[in-house]
């Protein structure tokens, strides 16, 4: 495949990923959502502190992070996704070039648009729709169905799919060119389990506000309930971390910390929390 190097990737992924899409445009006031957990650690710090000392969001091809699977190196499956669904365009572009993930909140969930990804998410402003791609569903599902703010057709298709997971039915969305904190983020958006935790008092020094969603937690009691989502060995996990009977998203950042568990398993814990948990006791959406 011949790529025009005379354009920068970005422009040259959004106008493949333009071309393959169909349908009106986007109806004014959706925002796309960056799911993630604000208390994990990369690098020896927290991932607030390195947002708060970097003050870009960045894409796991740099971070080598990631809520999902770990695949962007070259030759990689990421790699090889980006690589089918933006023509080419990253190929030979260095890693900073290529573009975050997260979802359009096209059902306005207090979690955003992809809980399975983490319980907080950035909230980016409505100018960042104009650099954004999207897929229905997962690119790692290798879809044939494409958008961007202009032509959207995904919404319908996804609603109509009924048969996907409540935590696998988001529409993907991969933003392109740099994602800054003070520019493009219209709100951090916490769990109010983390109220008076390090992780408000480190959200706080980010360029952008906080809110708090209404939250979410699980009784070990409905976890038991669950055997063959994830599996019973991750119904005995919940209740090995759970305190007083219950989880939430702060107790199962603990537990990730602690070291004591397979971080991949206490994320199947997480999927059960965010499926099946209903919000936490401290009310509606707090705007600070």
């Amino acid at each position: 495949m011949s790529i025009d190097t005379s354009r920068a990737p970005q422009e040259h992924a959004l106008q493949h990923v333009a071309a393959l899409s169909v349908g009106p445009p986007l109806v004014p006031g959706l925002r796309v959502t960056l799911n993630f957990h604000p208390d994990r650690e990369s690098g020896g710090r927290s991932i607030l502190e390195s947002l708060a000392a970097e003050g870009v969001y960045r894409s796991q091809f740099v971070t080598g992070t990631s809520n999902g699977g770990l695949t962007a190196h070259p030759g990689g499956d990421r790699w090889r996704w980006e690589s089918r669904i933006f023509g080419g365009a990253y190929d030979e572009a260095p890693a900073g070039e290529r573009p975050v993930y997260g979802a359009l909140d096209f059902r306005r969930r207090p979690l955003g648009g992809a809980p399975r990804f983490g319980s907080a998410f950035f909230r980016l402003a409505a100018p960042v729709l104009d650099r954004t791609t999207f897929c229905y569903p997962d690119s790692f599902l290798e879809p044939a169905d494409f958008g961007v703010a202009a032509r959207m057709a995904l919404i319908e298709l996804a609603e109509a799919d009924v048969e996907a997971d409540a935590l696998d039915d988001y529409i993907e969305a991969q933003v392109h060119g740099p994602v800054r904190l003070d520019r493009d983020v219209e709100a951090l958006v916490l769990d109010p389990s983390h109220r008076g935790t390090p992780v408000e008092e480190q959200a706080r020094r980010l360029p952008c506000p906080v809110e708090w969603h209404s939250g979410v937690r699980l009784s070990v009691e409905e976890l038991r309930r669950h055997p063959d989502y994830r599996g019973p060995e991750y119904v005995a996990l919940g209740e090995a971390v759970a305190e007083a009977g219950r989880l939430d998203p702060r107790i199962l950042g603990d537990a990730v910390r602690s070291g004591r568990h397979d971080p991949q398993d206490l994320k199947r814990v997480w999927h059960c929390l965010a499926r099946f948990g209903s919000p936490a006791e401290d009310g509606p959406l707090v705007l600070s």
